[in-house]
């Protein structure tokens, strides 16, 4: 029997649903393109301050990566601290970390104020030494990590890591116990109930084709070409992170797509479940070409991670699909026959230095770059940017920092070297 190429979160889930003959607002105060965590938490936030806000989405409500996901609500960055630290500072980076902490801060509170059913539950997180000199480098992040953010995580050796982990090809793990697990597609869901709650008008199906600055009665603001109309808009804020297009060239020459896939197996047996995840992490290994992987509330194998760098199409989700189930196995012999029921792929927005960026970009506000830790920082950039447009003093580390792009301008939102990208992440984790 083929496997069913849909995110089994989505199984799981009812979306709210929008009137489709409900036309377009002609004037808004914001225009939120994007309808994943960043854009509906931006709406739910900007509407709750007396904004008319409309969300344009060119599909569904969280299409994108927010219904994708592993539903891993993370701390920390992509990048280490050391690396952090190198590049902004000690002032900064500790806001950056306070701010990764804030951030799964931000998603309970929602999840609480709005009583959104998507079993939030602050489970930690434990991430896996590929290699003994990984392992290394962790007891000296923990250290930094305690003294400059006053953040405790936990080292665990190899021969203590049964208890974490029923695998044993890994030379030691990390823990966090501050993160959390959640099903994503239940979470985003959520979010849109309580934008539209808020007085948000949610709009799928609507594409947007072109953003342009245009006057109305003497006050600049934006005309936004859509698929079904174009209204106009006092600020806009762009929230499409790795489905960034045409219509903001200047970020979309910014962020690099980049594949992820997932399977999904048949429910396991409790005993089978309790033994390869003892404690319920969400988990992930230290290589460049990562594993990450779960287990979801109903007792399934989650497992994750960048089989192909090309955003998702049926083909790469097929092939993925063998690819991961074999990685599983190599975690997990124990999981040789359990059986796969859900293979599935989203894109992921990353930046060239792999870190959040959020601001303003030719006028526009924007909050993007994730690199797979978005369904907290997420939830958190739409809030404080939302904040931000609404005249409040806020304090976000992530705003105003260099935001490259490709070198010599050899890039144009067209990814074409993802598979020399893919090769040299394969050599570093064979060599490192």
């Amino acid at each position: 029997m083929a496997l069913e190429e849909r995110s089994y979160w989505l199984t799981t889930t009812d979306f709210p649903t929008t009137d489709p003959a409900l036309p377009l607002p002609e004037i808004i105060d914001v225009a939120v393109i994007g309808s994943g965590f960043t854009g509906l938490s931006a709406a739910r936030t900007l509407a709750k301050r007396g904004a008319k806000v409309a969300v344009l989405e060119a599909e569904t409500i969280g299409w994108g990566a927010s219904s994708r996901n592993g539903g891993m609500v993370l701390t920390g960055m992509k990048l280490g601290v050391n690396k952090l630290i190198s590049m902004y500072g000690r002032e900064r980076t500790r806001r950056m970390y306070a701010a990764s902490l804030a951030s799964i801060d931000c998603v309970e509170q929602i999840v609480e104020e709005e009583a959104i059913d998507c079993e939030f539950a602050r489970s930690g997180h434990l991430e896996c030494a590929y290699k003994q000199k990984h392992f290394d480098d962790y007891e000296r992040q923990a250290e930094i990590i305690e003294v400059e953010f006053n953040h405790k995580l936990r080292v665990v050796k190899s021969s203590d890591l049964h208890d974490e982990i029923g695998s044993s090809i890994y030379f030691g793990g990390m823990v966090d116990e501050v993160s959390a697990g959640c099903n994503p597609a239940r979470y985003v869901a959520g979010l849109a109930r309580a934008a539209i709650k808020a007085g948000a008008q949610v709009c799928e199906h609507t594409r947007v084709n072109a953003i342009e600055r245009d006057s109305r009665q003497g006050e600049m603001g934006w005309k936004i070409s859509t698929s079904r109309g174009t209204p106009w808009a006092h600020e806009v804020f762009v929230a499409t992170s790795g489905y960034t297009g045409t219509a903001t060239p200047a970020l979309q020459r910014k962020i690099i797509p980049i594949g992820s896939f997932i399977i999904t197996t048949e429910v396991l047996p409790k005993a089978l479940a309790q033994e390869v995840s003892p404690r319920n992490r969400m988990i992930y290994d230290s290589k460049n070409y990562l594993y990450y992987f779960r287990l979801t509330p109903d007792r399934r194998m989650l497992f994750g991670g960048r089989a192909a760098f090309f955003p998702e199409n049926d083909q790469t989700v097929r092939r993925s699909a063998d690819l991961l189930r074999r990685g599983m196995i190599e975690v997990y012999p124990q999981l040789r026959d359990a059986r796969v029921e859900y293979v599935w792929g989203g894109t992921l927005d990353f930046t060239f230095d792999i870190m959040p960026h959020a601001g303003q970009i030719d006028g526009m506000y924007y909050a993007i770059g994730y690199a797979g830790h978005g369904v907290a920082m997420a939830t958190y950039q739409g809030h404080k940017i939302a904040e931000m447009m609404a005249g409040d003093q806020v304090d976000n580390p992530f705003v105003g920092i260099a935001f490259p792009g490709a070198p010599f301008g050899l890039y144009n939102g067209k990814p074409w070297f993802l598979p020399l990208a893919g090769a040299w992440y394969k050599v570093l984790d064979w060599v490192r």
